[in-house]
C-alpha cells in the first residue's frame, strides 16, 4: 500500500470492517482524502459504524484534524495513518479512537503510541473495539431509568449576552420536557460569526456528536429555526434527527389539542412548517419520521407532493374559516345579551386555567407543563352585585411564539378582540417573570390589543418572600393573588367587578346620551317643520 501510493503521488485509503474484509478502496490527493457518503451505519446512531479507515501519509506526517474529524462524525472504529518514507517504504502507523466515557477529559479521542509497521501485532484490534464497545453500552447504562426514553442535546447557537442566552435555553428544557423528552446535556455557543451552512461552528459540531454518540442521543433541538439547507447539512454530517424550537413547540401543540379545531390549527400550521421543507432528500427527511416532529399531520404527509400540501392547506383554511364563522355568531349572541367578556391572557404556565377553575369551580386541564392548555374556555361567573360576565382562558403565550402557529391560532385569538376585559396572569415566582412579561405585551401591541382595559395579576405570591412581593407590587402594581387559594382572589373579584361595574355604567350613560341627542333632533325637527306653517 505505501509502495502504490509512492509511486502514484497520492494518499491511498482503505475501509476495513471488523472482520478484515476490503469495504472501500479510496485514491485521495498528494496531502489529503476524501470519503464518500457511505451507508447508513448499524444497530443506531448511538453505536461504532463497524468500519475503520486505514491510509496513506506521503509527507510522514501525523493525523491531521481532517483525519480526526472524520473519526467523529463518521463514528469510525479507528483512523489510522500509514507514514511513508522518502523511498516508499512504510515506517510507522498512528492510529486513534474515541473515548467512549463521557467524562473523559480532552477532545474526545485517544492518539495510540506509534507502531512499527513491521510489527502491527502490538495492537489488538479487535480487543481494543470490543472494550470500547463495552464502555459504551456501560455509559449508556448508567443514565436514570427515567431518562433511557427520547433523549436530546439542546443547543443554542446566539450572540445575545450569557444570561439572555441562559434563559432562553431554560425555556427550551421545559419545552422539551414537555414534549416528553430528556435533555441530558446543553450547549450554548455565542460566535462572532454565524455559520450560514451548520448554524454552529465545525469544532463545536465535532463535539456534539461526539457527545451524542457517548451519551447514546439521537436527537439534536436547536434553539434558532434553522431554514431547510441547514438542516440537511446538519443530518448530513452527523446522521442525527435534528429539529428546531419551531418544530418542537408544534410537536407539543399536536399532543395538546383535542378539540377538532385545535387538531385543524396544529395540522396547518405544520403543513405550513413543512412546505418549504419537502425539497430535501428523502433520506434527510427519513430521519425525521417515527419521533419527535411527526406527530398531527403524520408521516405520509411527509412523502406527499407540493401540490397535495396546498390542497390540503388550502382545505383547512376554508375549515378555519367556518369556525371563525361560527365563533363569530356566539360572540354576535353575546354581544346581544350584552354579557360583558373578561379573557385571561398571560405566558405559557402562568396559572391562567388555575385562575379560571378557582374562579368558577370549573374542571379545566391543568399540568405543571408549558401549553398545558391550548383550546379556549369560557365559563359563566356571578359577581356579588349581582351580575355575570363571560369569562375565558386563551391559549398562553410564549416568546418568538412561530408565526405560523399564530396565524392558524388567529380565529382563537380573535376571541380577545371582545373582551371588555383583559387579566394579564404573570408567574412572580419565576425569576424571569419581568421578561415574560414583556414577551406578553409585546405580543398584545401586535395584535393590536394594548388599548384593552387591564388588570395586572401576579400570581403564585406564596412561593415568592413577602420583601421581593412588596417590591413587584410598587414597580409594577397589580394584584397579588395565589390561584389555588379562594381566600386571595378577593381583592381581585372587587377589582374585575368594579371594572366591568364602571363600563356598564359608562355603557349605559352612551346609549342614555344616544337617546336624548335623537329625542332632541325629533322635536326640533318637528318645530322646524311646524314653523312656516304657523
Amino acid at each position: 500500500m505505501a509502495r502504490l501510493s509512492f509511486e502514484c503521488g497520492r494518499q491511498l485509503g482503505l475501509l476495513l470492517s471488523r472482520d478484515g474484509s476490503v469495504e472501500m478502496i479510496i485514491v485521495g490527493g498528494p496531502r489529503a482524502i476524501f470519503i464518500p457518503e457511505l451507508p447508513k451505519s448499524r444497530s443506531g446512531r448511538w453505536r461504532l459504524r463497524g468500519l475503520r479507515l486505514v491510509h496513506t501519509h506521503l509527507q510522514e506526517e501525523g493525523l491531521t484534524q481532517d483525519d480526526l474529524m472524520d473519526l467523529v462524525f463518521l463514528r469510525l472504529d479507528c483512523v489510522a495513518a500509514v507514514r511513508v518514507d522518502q523511498h516508499g517504504g512504510a515506517t510507522q502507523l498512528e492510529v486513534a479512537h474515541l473515548m467512549p466515557s463521557a467524562h473523559e477529559v480532552g477532545n474526545g479521542w485517544h492518539i495510540l503510541p506509534l507502531i512499527p509497521c513491521h510489527d502491527p501485532d502490538r495492537l489488538d484490534f479487535q480487543e481494543l473495539i470490543q472494550s470500547l464497545e463495552d464502555e459504551l453500552e456501560r455509559s449508556r447504562m448508567a443514565l436514570p431509568a427515567s431518562s433511557r426514553g427520547d433523549r436530546a442535546i439542546l443547543v443554542s447557537v446566539t450572540n445575545a449576552g450569557r444570561e439572555e442566552a441562559e434563559a432562553s435555553m431554560d425555556e427550551l428544557v421545559e419545552l422539551a420536557h414537555t414534549s416528553g423528552i430528556t435533555a441530558v446535556d446543553t450547549i450554548i455557543q455565542r460566535p462572532r460569526v454565524i455559520n450560514p451552512k451548520y448554524l454552529i461552528g465545525k469544532g463545536k459540531l465535532s463535539e456534539i456528536v461526539l457527545r451524542a454518540l457517548q451519551l447514546g442521543v439521537d436527537l439534536l433541538i436547536f434553539d434558532q429555526e434553522l431554514n431547510p439547507s441547514q438542516v440537511r447539512s446538519l443530518t448530513d454530517n452527523t446522521e442525527l434527527r435534528v429539529i428546531d424550537r419551531t418544530q418542537l413547540i408544534l410537536d407539543i401543540f399536536a399532543q395538546r389539542a383535542r378539540s377538532s379545531e385545535g387538531k385543524i390549527q396544529v395540522e396547518m400550521a405544520q403543513l405550513k412548517y413543512l412546505l418549504p421543507r419537502l425539497g430535501m432528500k428523502d433520506d434527510a427527511l427519513s430521519r425525521l419520521t417515527g419521533g419527535i416532529g411527526t406527530r398531527g399531520p403524520g408521516e405520509t404527509k411527509l412523502e406527499i407532493n407540493r401540490r397535495r400540501i396546498r390542497d390540503r392547506i388550502s382545505q383547512l383554511e376554508n375549515e378555519l374559516r367556518q369556525v371563525k364563522k361560527n365563533r363569530a355568531q356566539r360572540r354576535s349572541r353575546r354581544v346581544r345579551k350584552e354579557m360583558p367578556i373578561i379573557s385571561i391572557v398571560g405566558y405559557t404556565n402562568a396559572g391562567k386555567s388555575t385562575l379560571l377553575n378557582t374562579l368558577t369551580q370549573s374542571g379545566v386541564f391543568v399540568e405543571n407543563k408549558l401549553f398545558a392548555t391550548l383550546d379556549p374556555t369560557s365559563r359563566r361567573l356571578r359577581f356579588p352585585r349581582d351580575f355575570e360576565v363571560i369569562i375565558s382562558d386563551t391559549v398562553g403565550f410564549i416568546r418568538d411564539l412561530p408565526r405560523d402557529l399564530v396565524d392558524a391560532f388567529a380565529a382563537t385569538l380573535e376571541e380577545l378582540d371582545d373582551a371588555d376585559l383583559l387579566l394579564h396572569v404573570v408567574d412572580v415566582s419565576n425569576r424571569r417573570f419581568e421578561e415574560q412579561m414583556e414577551s406578553v405585551e409585546r405580543i398584545l401591541d401586535e395584535l393590536e390589543l394594548h388599548q384593552k382595559p387591564r388588570i395586572l395579576v401576579l400570581n403564585k405570591k406564596d412561593r415568592v418572600e413577602p420583601e421581593e412581593l412588596d417590591r413587584c407590587l410598587r414597580k409594577y402594581g397589580g394584584i397579588a393573588i395565589s390561584a389555588l387559594s379562594t381566600e386571595s382572589l378577593t381583592p381581585l373579584i372587587e377589582a374585575m367587578e368594579s371594572q366591568i361595574d364602571a363600563m356598564l355604567v359608562k355603557r349605559e350613560r352612551e346609549v342614555f346620551s344616544e337617546g336624548e341627542t335623537g329625542g332632541d333632533s325629533g322635536e326640533q325637527g318637528q318645530q322646524e317643520t311646524q314653523g312656516p306653517d304657523q
